[in-house]
This record gives structure tokens, C-alpha cells and sequence, in this order.
């Protein structure tokens, strides 16, 4: 989950941690990519990120810095996204849904 707001409304700085942390300690959506494209488990894997955008910190920017630290570890397909709009959370109204098939690691 992409929310670098809190319940509250403040800032949260180290959400990003979670998406592009390179330290498998983290777990973040970048070290999860690794650990997917290393598993025998399936026959096909995906990462999915959702999150809630804000005028001062529109989603886009991180999406971004996710895809290029991925794509330098991983094989990904072409993003996918679904938004969404309208929530009657007092703070986080709206957002996307963002989703990659991967296919292999790049060793």
C-alpha cells in the first residue's frame, strides 16, 4: 500500500520505504518482486500496488521510481492501472490500483 498520509491527515515520510526499500528486511514491494520471481510457487506471478493520491503527493512519482528500480532487478510486463475516485474517507478519497506480471529476476 502506496499512503504517504495517514489517518490523521499528516505526512507519513517513510511509507516509501515500503514500496522501494532494497533490504529484504523492509519487505517492500521491490524486494517482493525478487522473492516472486526466485519462487517455484504457480506458474505466474504479479505485484500489485494500491494507494490514495494527494495534490502534494500524487502517486505517479513513486509508481515511477518503483518501475525503474524493478525493471533493473526483474523482467515486468507493462503496468496496469485501475483508479478509483470518490471514497468517503475523511482523508484518502482517491487512488489507483497498479499491477505488473513478472516474469523473471535479471541475475
Amino acid at each position: 500500500m502506496l499512503r504517504v498520509m495517514g489517518d490523521n491527515g499528516k505526512p507519513n515520510a517513510n511509507m516509501l520505504m515500503h514500496i522501494l526499500s532494497p533490504y529484504p528486511a523492509d519487505r517492500s514491494a521491490l524486494t517482493d518482486c525478487l522473492k516472486l520471481a526466485s519462487s517455484s510457487l504457480g506458474r505466474r506471478h504479479a505485484v500489485v500496488i494500491y494507494g490514495f493520491d494527494f495534490e502534494e503527493y500524487p502517486m505517479e512519482p513513486a509508481i515511477a521510481a518503483f518501475e525503474t528500480l524493478a525493471h533493473e532487478r526483474v523482467r515486468l510486463s507493462q503496468r496496469f492501472t485501475a483508479s478509483f475516485a470518490d471514497l468517503v474517507h475523511p482523508v484518502h478519497r482517491q487512488g489507483a490500483v497498479h499491477a505488473w506480471e513478472l516474469w523473471a529476476r535479471k541475475d
